[in-house]
Formats: structure tokens, sequence, C-alpha cells
């Protein structure tokens, strides 16, 4: 059932109880969308890759998530749409829709610590956080997930995704993919 601010609270429930309800409610839902793996990465979720940017239960009762793209033209903003309707659905949300938003934009910075460290820890060099209050790095380089040597350099400005770019160690001969800073 739905009411004029959200789903309908049950007869007795007082509309403070009723929101904290519905916020509890969009808090294990907008947890159930961030723990799904990302498609092209899926030793990430979309939460540690910062790519969901809300959920709210709609008027109509229907779950709305909010999903921003890495880049506009990303081919697995479709992918990640299904996998989240899926999620939702095997926990008992009927209507679920997904809403790609472009603004704000998705920058690298939005992927978590926790991201930063599992991408390394698959051989993927994260991105370097932009500096907001610290000092400027003076050094464009990319630190090899491998033998940690900022000794590398570029082989292609793409590699098997958009977003990540392929690198080369001149110190321990691997290579390995950085995600590019956006």
């Amino acid at each position: 059932m739905t009411g004029t601010t959200g789903p309908r609270a049950p007869a007795g429930t007082s509309a403070a109880a009723a929101t904290a309800a519905t916020t509890r409610l969009e808090a294990e839902l907008a947890a159930l969308a961030g723990s799904v793996p990302d498609p092209e990465l899926p030793v990430l979720t979309l939460a540690e890759l910062g790519v969901v940017r809300g959920v709210r239960m709609g008027e109509d009762g229907a779950a709305e998530v909010t999903l921003t793209p890495t880049y506009t033209g990303c081919p697995a903003i479709e992918a990640m749409s299904c996998d989240i309707e899926r999620v939702l659905h095997d926990h008992g949300i009927p209507d679920v829709r997904v809403k790609t938003v472009l603004a704000p934009a998705w920058s690298t910075d939005d992927i978590t610590a926790e991201g930063r460290r599992k991408l390394a820890e698959f051989g993927i060099a994260p991105p370097r956080p932009h500096a907001a209050d610290g000092p400027v790095p003076l050094s464009l380089s990319v630190r090899c997930p491998h033998c940690g040597s900022t000794d590398t350099e570029l082989l292609s400005r793409f590699s098997s995704t958009a977003c990540k770019a392929l690198r080369r160690c001149v110190a321990c001969r691997e290579p390995f993919d950085h995600f590019k800073e956006l």
C-alpha cells in the first residue's frame, strides 16, 4: 500500500515510526544493491566501486536505485542494473527501478579504501587519490601491484576495459592493469 509520502504505515503506527522503518529498509536495500559484484571487476562490489548512489522507496512502493556509471559509455551499466534488480527481487522486493544518473559524475575518488586494497591485491594498480588538502604529487608514477616498484611504463592507454591502462613494471617485468584516474 502507498501513501502520499511513501509506503503506508500499518494502523496505529506513528508517522515518525513509519519514516524510521522506511529509512531502515532503504539502508538495507542499499547494502544489498551495493553487495553486487562489478561485472567487469568481480573482485569489487558496486559499493566499493562507488557507483550505487542511493536507494529510496517510491510513493508507489517500488525500490528506486540510483546508479552512476564509471564513464558515460560504460557497457557494464546494463549488467549492473539487471544484477541489482535480481538481488532485490530475490530479497522480496517485487518492483525495482534502476535509474542511471550522470551528475554528479563518478570519480575514481569514489572507490573505497577497501576497493583500492582489493584492486591491488588482485594485481590491478588502484587509481591515485586526488589530493584534496594535502601536497600535490610531483610524480606521475604508478606503483606495481606485484613488487611495489614505481619504475613502471605505459604499454597502452587502454587495457581490458576503457577505464584501465596496460602498464609494465621495469623492475619485475610483470605487466599489470592500472585503473585510470578520473
